[in-house]
């Protein structure tokens, strides 16, 4: 079963891709936070990871980045879920190493898309 860590603040939000996620035959770890959620990545090493970029203490940008750039999680793609939906956001996400970038509200549909095409990579 494909774990996927789903990294946000919000209650509801993560309520919210649990349920999809769930629903769609994925298993879902949860973080609250930034650093919360490179210390679960690390520790239960996700297939996947959604992470939010606003959050309080670390952002999902230096999460991400701590991600990317430490060996033991480096091979986790990341893909990041949020509200900024300027250019220049989507590229400094890139620039820390996620592999896609959505904005929310999150369509499902393009969602599990998403995943499935950050993940086929890995599974080939």
């Amino acid at each position: 079963m494909v774990r996927v860590l789903v990294v946000d603040d919000s209650p509801t939000e993560s309520y919210r891709f649990r349920s999809i996620l769930e629903r769609n035959g994925y298993e879902v770890l949860e973080a609250g936070n930034g650093a919360d959620g490179v210390a679960k990545a690390r520790a239960e090493q996700p297939d996947i990871v959604l992470m939010d970029v606003v959050m309080p203490g670390i952002n999902g940008f230096q999460a991400t980045r701590q991600l990317t750039r430490t060996d033991e999680t480096a091979q986790i793609p990341i893909i990041m879920v949020t509200t900024k939906d300027q250019e220049t956001d989507r590229i400094w996400g890139r620039r820390q190493g996620a592999c896609d970038y959505l904005t929310k509200p999150v369509d499902e549909t393009l969602l599990l898309e998403t995943i499935r095409r950050v993940l086929k990579p890995q599974r080939a």
